[in-house]
């Protein structure tokens, strides 16, 4: 027997051995396991590797003890409203939170989504506009700053907002920024020097100890939060960097959606920007305080709950959250999205909409940042064209935003994607808003996006060439994965 032989069979016993293993740690998503196992044995020892950066589940309890910290300023307001909905007591400002009132429970129940009545919500969909609002914000601040942010560059809008930042931070405001390690690989720690120097407080979530070597790569923080004083809060789709205010020649036009809110939903959105920061977080843990949840005069009446989801969580709530919007839709459901690689849970529930009749709108952006996700959305649009879905796609620019309206009265706007990362791996959040106006400002924004795009009809998907639906199928097997 030759040498060759000899290592050939050598590589197929480790592959079967290392397939194993694999199929024990996914036994719970029989596609993740088949899309792993088939690049196991297309890239052998490469492909476990790859595993071990990017695959792997860990344990819950072994990412987060973060259970003595959850209910932080809000846990009467938890039991109060899950005991008032259960006796049908509950006070509702309208018909549309009474309409959804199921939606409202699930999310209470399953991932502590305090439902409050009282926010005034701003929308954006220009980066530019977020960006002054938020500077002025921020120039405002007399107490705390909070930023969290995916992805933090150090071009010109990041060495902007680190400049007011210090600034502020030398006037003795308490300023805190978090950013993922992974999604803000480029940035140093010498970047923030002078904002330590001046009292600022700078953390990475889940950094890498070594150079390109990080077994959590696969778990990252994709939340984008601010709050100001406790008072303000901002949440939606852009990061910090140029490319977000189209100065990117290769996106061009950047648009995305992005809410600042003042009302009681902002101590949501701070509970969990400290439950992030306390993990990250080994010198400076936050504890409660009073400052960080002052009480507020608000002339909002929107009902928003905020709602989490990531790898620590046993339910994907997010996720569950929009097949429950989609399934009660009557009229209409309208998403914008970057990517659309649906499980096969969420595929359903759109399809079935379509079929019946319900106006199920979905656009996607022209310009690929990922190109497997991109011809793997493309592949998944075919099914929802043949359901009598409409697909619009998006021309000026690059769209990011994560939206979803249901019947023009229910809105979803946040941080999640419509795919397997952003349901199982990410970290995420989403604003879930019970309100007819803000789903006619986000409707109108929809309307005045479709000027800019042009409709993917299915005789034009059907005459695609070869070589893109060998792409579709390739990206469309490893979607589970991407």
């Amino acid at each position: 027997m030759s040498v060759t032989s000899i290592l050939v069979g050598l590589i197929f016993i480790l592959n079967m051995f290392l397939a194993t293993i694999v199929i024990f740690l996914e036994r719970k998503d029989a596609g993740a396991t088949w899309a792993w196992i088939l690049v196991l044995f297309f890239v052998p020892g490469v492909g476990f590797l790859t595993y071990l950066l990017f695959g792997q589940s860990l344990s819950r309890k072994k990412l987060f003890q973060w259970d003595e910290q959850k209910k932080v300023g809000i846990a009467q307001q938890i039991s109060g409203q899950l005991f008032d909905i259960g006796t049908g007591r509950f006070a509702y400002r309208n018909d549309v939170e009474r309409n959804h009132q199921d939606l409202i429970y699930m999310h209470l129940r399953n991932n502590d989504a305090v439902l409050t009545q009282d926010n005034h919500v701003d929308i954006f969909t220009d980066g530019n506009e977020k960006f002054k609002s938020l500077f002025t914000d921020i120039r405002n601040a007399t107490d705390h700053i909070h930023l969290q942010y995916y992805i933090l560059k150090r071009d010109q809008i990041g060495k902007k907002l680190l400049a007011a930042l210090i600034e502020k931070a030398k006037e003795g405001v308490k300023v805190r920024v978090l950013y993922d390690d992974l999604g803000s690989r480029r940035m140093t720690k010498r970047f923030f020097k002078e904002l330590r120097l001046a009292g600022g407080e700078v953390e990475a979530f889940f950094p890498s100890w070594f150079p390109l070597m990080n077994l959590r790569m696969n778990f990252r923080n994709h939340r984008k939060l601010a709050i100001i004083d406790g008072k303000i809060g901002y949440v939606g789709g852009f990061n910090v960097g140029d490319e977000y205010l189209g100065m990117n020649p290769r996106f061009g036009y950047w648009r995305d959606t992005h809410l600042r809110i003042i009302g009681s939903a902002v101590q949501s959105i701070q509970t969990r920007f400290i439950l992030d920061w306390n993990q990250a977080s080994h010198r400076y843990n936050i504890h409660y305080s009073s400052s960080l949840f002052p009480i507020t005069d608000s002339d909002g009446d929107v009902g928003i709950q905020v709602v989490t989801s990531g790898p620590d969580s046993e339910w994907e709530q997010i996720k569950n959250g929009y097949i429950k919007m989609i399934t009660s839709a009557k009229k209409s459901i309208w998403i914008q999205t970057p990517y659309f690689i649906p499980d096969t849970s969420l595929l359903d529930a759109l399809r079935i909409a379509a079929l019946s009749g319900v106006d199920v709108r979905i656009m996607v952006p022209n310009k690929p940042d990922h190109m497997f996700v991109y011809w793997a959305t493309y592949s998944y649009i075919g099914e929802m064209l043949k359901a009598g879905a409409k697909v619009y796609i998006y021309d000026n620019g690059f769209i990011h935003a994560k939206t979803i309206t249901v019947d023009d009265e229910i809105s979803s706007v946040g941080t999640a994607n419509i795919d397997y990362r952003s349901f199982r791996l990410n970290f995420e959040v989403n604003a879930f808003i019970y309100d007819k106006n803000i789903s006619h400002q986000l409707t109108k924004s929809f309307l005045d996006d479709m000027q800019l795009s042009w409709e993917m009809t299915e005789d034009i998907y059907q005459k695609r060439s070869i070589i893109i639906r060998f792409k579709e199928s390739v990206s469309r097997l490893l979607s589970p994965i991407l």
